[in-house]
């Protein structure tokens, strides 16, 4: 499945939330003080990303990513998005996430400090 985004500046992009019922990616031109997109994989089934990484192409999955993932949960799910990355390694992380829904948001949401959590 290729990842509909809207038009903008998405090369930074960052974990901002995980706990197994939700994954939250966001993406900016620069995550210092806010974000201009959010991507909610709802019940995430199988996650291979770096915490940060930046320029995602996103792509098709391979047959055998599908391949890979449905033995690892079991069957096909329903959103599959496949992209490599730079994760700040010397080759392009290549990254999967399966999940059984999914939602993309966009505005400008400013970075939540851990002043502003309490």
């Amino acid at each position: 499945m290729l990842l509909p985004l809207p038009d903008g500046s998405w090369w930074d992009w960052e974990v901002r939330h995980y706990d197994g019922s939700r994954l939250t990616l966001v993406a900016g031109h620069d995550l210092s003080y806010h974000h201009g997109l959010e991507v909610v994989f709802t019940d995430p089934l199988y996650v291979r990303c770096p915490m940060l990484f930046s320029d995602p192409e996103f792509r098709a999955p391979t047959p055998e990513e599908c391949t890979e993932v449905a033995r690892t949960v079991g069957d096909e799910p329903p959103v599959l998005v496949a992209f490599e990355a730079d994760g700040g390694g010397t080759e392009p992380a290549v990254c999967l996430i399966a999940a059984e829904g999914w939602a993309v948001r966009q505005g400008r949401f400013p970075r939540q400090t851990s002043a502003d959590v309490r």
